[in-house]
């Protein structure tokens, strides 16, 4: 399916928009809205956002989040995807910690990534699916293509059967735990959230095609694919 291509000269307030539109669609219609996190610093203001506009009321009760990878650090350090996530969103909109599964990036990363797995696993064997099916996956985008923990020649790119792993990323002489193609190709809808004009030219080659970078692999199976521009 081809991606959807939306250019905004208001980008917070249209990503907020995309993660209510979906979390209502999938409460209406299932019960309840799983959506993955994506860390770093350009989700940060949408999450407050998010906090602000859908408030305390919101039935937060009914949506479960997930994280599309960690830094192998404590849930309190500064680098922390989970500790960002908690201060910009979860604690401002007194989100039910149950409903919070993180990656625990203090324990080794292969364990960490194994747990999850697991965890995961255990969520969709409920519903009958044959990974866990997220309604929403929102990702971002590196300069050197990459996203989620997918970074260039690592090995997570040719993981075909796990659903989260253990990647080691050379750049930074250490690992990451990060979802795989597999789970992210399987979720209902996925989103690029994409800020700032030095962007631009790799959001340009990835659409383009031929481009070679990880993020051009994203491609849900039976979902959709949303490239939220803000530049």
């Amino acid at each position: 399916m081809k991606p959807s291509v939306i250019h905004t000269g208001a980008f917070v307030e249209d990503a907020v928009n995309v993660i209510l539109e979906s979390a209502h669609d999938a409460i209406d219609q299932r019960g309840l809205f799983r959506i993955a996190l994506s860390g770093g610093n350009t989700p940060r203001h949408v999450y407050a956002a998010l906090a602000r506009e859908a408030g305390t009321d919101f039935p937060w009760e009914k949506v479960q989040f997930t994280f599309g990878d960690e830094r192998c650090v404590s849930p309190d350090d500064a680098q922390s995807n989970f500790r960002m996530a908690k201060e910009s969103l979860f604690d401002p909109a007194a989100v039910p910690a149950g409903n919070v599964f993180r990656m625990r990036g203090e324990v080794p990363p292969e364990e960490a990534a194994a747990e999850y797995e697991a965890q995961l696993a255990q969520f969709a064997a409920r519903g009958g699916e044959e990974r866990y099916v997220h309604d929403l996956l929102l990702l971002g985008l590196g300069d050197d293509g990459h996203t989620a923990s997918l970074f260039p020649a690592t090995a997570a790119l040719h993981e075909t059967e796990r659903n989260v792993v253990a990647n080691f990323v050379p750049k930074f002489s250490m690992h990451r735990i990060t979802f795989t193609y597999p789970l992210i190709n399987a979720a209902r809808h996925v989103c690029f959230l994409v800020k700032g004009k030095d962007k631009a030219p790799i959001v340009e080659q990835i659409l383009r095609g031929g481009s070679g970078f990880p993020a051009e692999r994203v491609a849900p199976i039976a979902g959709r694919l949303t490239w939220l521009l803000g530049f």
